[in-house]
């Protein structure tokens, strides 16, 4: 029979189509990517085959690259690196290829992309070691684009994506998001049956679906009509019918399987059942040698490198005669079991693979993965540190696999991976126990290895993993109190990112300065700082200024420039109360930090020159610090650390104020604790939009309190004012309640952004007081306002109290404070008291005014009703529409829809309210219902009206008669749903 190969593509006419419209697509400079996600064997390879030969046909450059499965060990960008390997060299043999001069061109332009091409290159200097990540991605992706032109972009294939290492999935964010005008298509194939919900390529996956720019095509098996046309195509002759109908049933559609059963049966005369059966009978046609071979091929999985599968093979029973290896290799791929895919010999299938070397018994697996570690030593050109981590690893030399899981870390740190380094690092710690002399053979002993594995943690965005393994690397020291004392600072830094209680952070500090001499060093300096850090971080100004200025003076004398920038970023962040002051004090420490090479000090200096700035007001100057200080997290791969999450959850709240409400960009494929801080960031935009589910998305967070203040905050106050838009005002102050309760007991009870909670609180108060009938009984009316002047008076404390650092309440601090006083004059008048002044909602809308867009909107609006109860009609009308037009740009829809309620009631003309004609009642109609709404009786509205109780009677009826109801409560839920009542 033929092979697959050997035919053409049956069915899949639907996503050949499609592929060449994107294709044609990327041609004209619209790059694109086309995902193809299937069961294996589906035919996924088969079909991205056919596609790259018709890329190839019309015109395009076609690069094929690989992911691979080695378990818990990977190679970080493997895929990229293999082509950009292939784009270096010329397409043909005799022939000068300009992409190839022009990638050549980019790698030597860019040592980053030198070093990830040429691993066994020079390693970088340890004080380079957060070199940025950025020019690394960004050659990666230059080089990619640079290759395609107009009519003849550059198809790039990357197969078996489930197996993708952290980095590249990195990698291919960072390029779909940068596609503009590329000639670029990236066709990108993975097994859906291997990417269940826990699987690490799921949230890559989501993040491609939303893009605008993803093709995604699903591969079915064969139905039975085309499993009939690819058996007959395979056969050249239809399969007799009980074969065909063995073949449909067993395979159930699938291509590979399908395939495999129909050579085997047509070979013996039966079918097999399993795959497994399908390959024993291939085997057995091939001779002894060529089994050996492609049993030793399966060890390397679906690839190997022909010089690696040669040189293991040197090492392998039956294989040590170079020349029966080469004849064994000419059969095997005769036989069509191995193929040639460029530099490497490949399975067709994974399937085949996988299937052989699970059928290989214990011993056999341990002495090939032997062979090809004993290759790879003697020539470790032909492979990685990782894989030999790996063949090491699975052939139980537990001493080699330590070795090459420390150079394998060292290489991932080099390109900042910190995933993998993280990995193999732990990896090393788990055979520590098992190799004796551990140490000797990495240069380092296991609490070295252990805090270097934190530091990746840390980066990696796993601080708990950080406290984890620093925790454990201290406690292995119980005979060493010197040391220990060295390390304590390290714990408490790890610490300060995963608790709000300070209490352990404190413990460590006071024990490491205890036990350390008082003679000036870089570890009695850093400890010094990390404890200013904490004392910053209770509000003990004076005490933290004490051990930060002790901190700068131990650090100069000792020379530790590190230390010495760390305790200037949280001595510059004391003189906050002076902007500009504290700006230049951070600056001065942020470039101390730069030239000293401290990474985590120099972000956090970016982060608080940012805030300093938000919190002043200067919100055009924060957002462009934010966006220089997130592009250099993204550089040195620290947008995950704990800063990194700080810088992003502030650029979250700047895009709300500013009064972009649209949803975040996708969180997927984050650690859940930066996942549930930037979900608590994004509530406010999703409360202003009105987002149908916020509800819930607030109440799941809930349970979050206790992980991180912030998230009780956000979480809370946006739940606060969502069950306030909802009607819910009762649950709302409930709620502000339970928020002040949990914050006062984890921060203070003066936590400023009590104003804020106080704020929202009032207004609930506020709204229920107006929905009442009447305002509500006395007792009611009465409760309300002790509970408004409750919080009124907490809100007024909370800001003479609550302690801005600097002693000023920022601009966004009184601006809450006067909607506060502003919601509890709406209070006092909807419960009987004076109307309120305008002129309070008028100072509300001032103070907002600084760039909290929404505020803006928001008291605007309150203000138009203050201003059309104080009879001001036109004023209020100006107001009104202003108001509505923002929030409408805005698309808040809540506050759109509630201006454009009572504009309908109150008879003002904004855009979008009408009059009602038939129905229109007159302005007496009107005064009378809105009496009734109140729960008067007739002659309480004559004696309110000065009219007589017949007269009201009359007015009553006609207002049933045109409302067309039967009652008076009838009559008023009717005018209200009409915009007929009067405020």
């Amino acid at each position: 029979m033929r092979r697959s190969s050997q035919i053409p593509l049956v069915a899949r006419e639907e996503q050949v189509a499609g592929f060449r419209r994107s294709f044609d697509r990327a041609a004209s400079g619209e790059p694109g990517v086309l995902l193809v996600g299937g069961d294996a064997g589906v035919g996924k390879t088969r079909l991205v085959t056919h596609l790259a030969a018709t890329a190839e046909e019309a015109g395009g450059r076609v690069v094929v690259a690989h992911c691979v499965d080695l378990g818990e060990i990977g190679i970080p960008y493997l895929p990229f690196t293999e082509a950009l390997g292939q784009l270096q060299r010329p397409a043909g043999a005799d022939s000068t290829d300009d992409v190839a001069a022009c990638v050549a061109e980019l790698v030597a332009e860019r040592p980053a992309l030198a070093r990830l091409l040429d691993p066994a290159g020079p390693r970088q200097a340890a004080d380079d070691q957060h070199a940025e990540r950025l020019p690394l991605l960004d050659g990666v992706a230059s080089a990619l684009t640079a290759v395609g032109r107009p009519g003849a972009p550059l198809v790039l294939v990357i197969e078996d994506l489930h197996w993708a290492d952290p980095s590249t999935r990195d990698v291919l964010r960072f390029l779909v998001t940068r596609l503009r005008s590329e000639h670029l298509l990236l066709v990108l194939t993975y097994r859906s049956d291997d990417v269940d919900r826990r699987h690490p390529l799921r949230p890559l996956l989501a993040e491609l679906h939303r893009s605008e720019r993803v093709d995604h095509v699903e591969l079915e098996p064969f139905t039975t009509a085309e499993l009939r046309a690819f058996t007959t195509a395979l056969n050249d002759a239809p399969l007799p019918e009980a074969e065909f109908a063995q073949v449909l049933r067993r395979s159930e559609g699938n291509a590979f399987f399908a395939e495999e059963l129909v050579a085997a049966g047509l070979a013996t005369g039966t079918l097999p059942w399993s795959l497994a059966d399908v390959l024993h009978a291939r085997m057995q046609d091939l001779a002894p040698a060529v089994q050996q071979l492609v049993r030793l091929a399966s060890v390397a999985g679906r690839q190997v490198r022909e010089d690696l599968l040669r040189a293991a093979a040197e090492r392998t029973a039956g294989l040590e005669d170079p020349a029966a290896t080469a004849a064994a290799l000419r059969d095997a791929v005769t036989h069509q079991v191995l193929g040639v895919e460029g530099a490497h010999l490949a399975f067709r299938h994974a399937l085949l693979a996988e299937a052989l070397y699970l059928d290989l018994l214990p011993g056999e697996r341990t002495t090939m993965h032997l062979a090809y570690l004993a290759a790879l030593t003697a020539s470790p050109g032909l492979g990685s540190a990782a894989e030999r981590a790996h063949h090491a690893q699975q052939g139980h030399d537990l001493p080699t696999a330590l070795e090459a899981s420390y150079d394998a870390a060292a290489g991932a740190r080099d390109l900042l991976a910190p995933t993998e380094e993280l990995r193999h690092l732990e990896q090393v710690l788990s055979l520590w126990g098992s190799v004796p002399d551990a140490a000797e053979r990495v240069g380092a002993d296991r609490v070295d290895v252990a805090l270097d594995a934190a530091a990746a943690a840390s980066r990696a965005g796993q601080p708990n993993r950080a406290v984890q393994l620093t925790r454990r690397a201290i406690e292995s020291l119980p005979d060493d109190p010197r040391r220990q004392a060295g390390l304590r600072h390290v714990l408490a830094r790890y610490l300060l990112d995963v608790q709000e209680d300070m209490s352990e952070a404190t413990q460590e500090t006071e024990l490491a300065l205890a036990a350390l001499p008082d003679d000036p060093t870089a570890t009695l300096a850093a400890t010094l700082s990390v404890r200013g850090r904490i004392e910053l971080n209770g509000d003990d100004d004076d005490a933290a200024r004490e051990f930060l200025e002790r901190a700068v003076d131990v650090a100069r004398r000792a020379q530790a420039p590190d230390a010495e920038a760390d305790a200037l970023a949280s001595l510059a962040v004391l003189e906050v109360g002076d902007p500009g002051t504290a700006a230049r004090l951070i600056e001065s420490a942020m470039d101390r930090a730069i030239d000293a090479g401290n990474l985590g000090a120099e972000l956090r200096c970016r982060y608080n020159l940012a805030t300093t700035w938000y919190y002043a007001g200067r919100l055009d100057l924060a957002e462009d610090l934010l966006r220089q200080g997130l592009a250099r997290a993204a550089e040195t791969a620290s947008t995950r650390s704990s800063v990194g999450t700080a810088m992003r959850m502030i650029a979250e709240l700047l895009r709300y104020v500013r009064g972009d409400l649209t949803p975040a960009a996708p969180r997927d494929g984050v650690p859940a604790l930066e996942a549930t801080v930037l979900e608590g960031a994004g509530l406010y935009a999703a409360v202003a939009r009105g987002d149908d589910h916020v509800l819930d998305r607030t109440a799941a967070l809930q349970k979050e309190w206790d992980v991180d203040g912030f998230v009780a905050l956000t979480s809370g106050g946006c739940r606060i004012d969502a069950l306030t838009w909802a009607g819910r005002q009762e649950e709302a102050v409930a709620l502000a309640g339970a928020v002040v309760d949990h914050l006062g007991a984890v921060w203070s009870t003066y936590f400023l952004g009590r104003i804020w909670i106080s704020a929202l609180a009032l207004a609930a108060l506020a709204d229920a007081a107006e929905s009442a009938p009447g305002g509500g009984s006395a007792a009611q009316q009465a409760e309300r306002r002790a509970a408004g002047d409750d919080l009124l008076s907490v809100a007024r404390q909370t800001a003479e109290r609550g302690r801005p650092r600097g002693g000023v309440l920022g601009p966004e601090g009184r601006a809450w404070l006067a909607r506060a006083e502003a919601e509890h004059a709406r209070l006092v008048a909807a419960s009987g008291g004076e109307a309120a002044d305008p002129s309070v909602w008028e100072a509300a809308v001032r103070e907002f005014s600084y760039g909290y867009r929404y505020e803006v909107a928001r008291s605007r609006f309150r203000w138009a009703q203050a201003l059309r109860a104080a009879g001001d009609r036109t004023a209020a009308e100006l107001e009104g529409v202003e108001a509505l037009t923002e929030a409408q740009r805005m698309g808040a829809r809540p506050l759109a829809d509630a201006v454009l309620a009572w504009a309908r009631r109150a008879r003002i003309a904004v855009p979008g309210t009408r009059r009602e004609s038939s129905t229109t009642l007159t302005e007496r109609e009107e005064q009378v219902l809105t009496l009734v709404a109140q729960g008067l009786s007739n002659r309480q509205i004559g004696e309110h009206l000065f009219i007589s109780t017949k007269t009201v009677s009359v007015h009553v009826s006609n207002v049933l008669a045109k409302l067309g109801v039967s009652g008076r409560a009838e009559a008023v839920a009717v005018a209200t749903r009409r915009g007929l009542l009067t405020v």
